[in-house]
């Protein structure tokens, strides 16, 4: 299993960490560039590493063909080779998109993950998925690659939009739903107890993954409120951002997962609260009928099946699988108010 290092400080000694000189290819976003890609650049260099940088227009949009076949190019004309790497300096949409370059460019090249999002923290960067989105549909397009290196460094989400922190949150939420009651129990949590948090959810997720890395059983758990969630992003076309649309897409199956009998009274109510409490929607903005319609999509359908993650208990989710028409069931349930 590729290495994760999770320690406030670990950004300023990323050029060391990364081991041999060699050629590196920066890819980051305007937003993040403004703070981060300088002393990246920098210290890759004092290091004695050959470094170049790509910056992408941040958001979900750039999670595309086009960013995908920009980022191919750009590391052919600056001559990478498949003993060089690919670092992604950003959020979830830097490490989906330039983790899918890294994984497709001849036949795959090193990836380290730098994430500076909470939700690129907890989630997206650990566990090896890579992705762009198409047309049709959110994260249509991936492989399975892990970064060889993932360093998480807490002190990068203090430039952090609180929109975008609050995000994260979200994610966090979903670990402790899944699988930590405890986790649960410590939210909201203050500043000091940041870098414990974030090493809990990349514990839960590395364990889940070393027994399931290519999303065949368990590891769908993580996807705990994503189905809907992203149906609820294709929608809005985008503007409900990931977490948001997960917090409203957990809210949808707790309702749903307490009214039709598999947890106990209240559960749901806890769980939403929560969220509340985190500043998280949980109001759903589209009608079941138009949610089943954008999870067609979905690439968690197979056929006219697919598994969701219901609740059993805060801590306690369990996978589901059924027929389309009643997932349609689920969802009204999930919806009405």
């Amino acid at each position: 299993m590729s290495e994760v290092i999770i320690q406030v400080g670990a950004f300023a000694r990323a050029a060391q960490l990364m081991g041999r000189p060699r050629r590196v290819a920066v890819i980051t976003d305007d937003n993040v560039a403004a703070h981060y890609l300088g002393p990246m650049m920098r210290a890759l260099k004092g290091a004695g590493h050959e470094a170049v940088s790509l910056s992408l227009a941040p958001g979900e949009n750039s999670k595309s063909l086009d960013s995908y076949g920009r980022i191919l190019g750009f590391l052919a004309d600056s001559g990478l080779t498949r003993t060089d790497t690919v670092l992604a300096l950003g959020g979830g949409m830097v490490g989906d998109v330039a983790g899918f370059a890294a994984a497709t460019y001849q036949r795959g090249v090193d990836l380290v993950q730098v994430p500076t999002s909470l939700l690129a923290c907890v989630d997206s960067s650990v566990g090896g998925k890579t992705a762009i989105d198409l047309p049709q549909g959110k994260n249509l397009a991936g492989a399975f690659w892990p970064a060889r290196l993932t360093l998480i460094d807490p002190l990068l989400l203090r430039t952090l939009p609180y929109d975008h922190y609050r995000d994260g949150l979200a994610e966090v939420v979903k670990y402790a739903a899944i699988r930590d009651r405890a986790l649960f129990d410590l939210l909201p949590y203050e500043e000091v107890e940041e870098e414990g948090i974030i090493r809990c959810c990349v514990d839960i997720k590395r364990a889940i993954v070393a027994r399931d890395a290519h999303d065949h059983g368990e590891r769908q758990l993580l996807n705990f409120g994503h189905t809907v969630g992203h149906a609820l992003e294709r929608l809005s076309g985008y503007e409900l951002s990931h977490g948001q649309g997960v917090a409203v897409g957990m809210a949808v199956m707790a309702r749903a997962s307490e009214r039709l009998g598999l947890c106990a009274p209240g559960e749901a109510g806890l769980l939403i609260g929560m969220m509340h409490t985190l500043s998280l929607p949980t109001d759903c903005p589209y009608g079941p009928r138009e949610i089943f319609d954008a999870m067609q999509a979905d690439k968690k359908r197979g056929g006219q099946h697919i598994t969701l993650v219901m609740m059993h208990a805060l801590g306690d989710c369990r996978l589901h699988p059924m027929p389309m028409q009643e997932a349609l069931a689920v969802v009204e349930a999930g919806c009405a108010p």
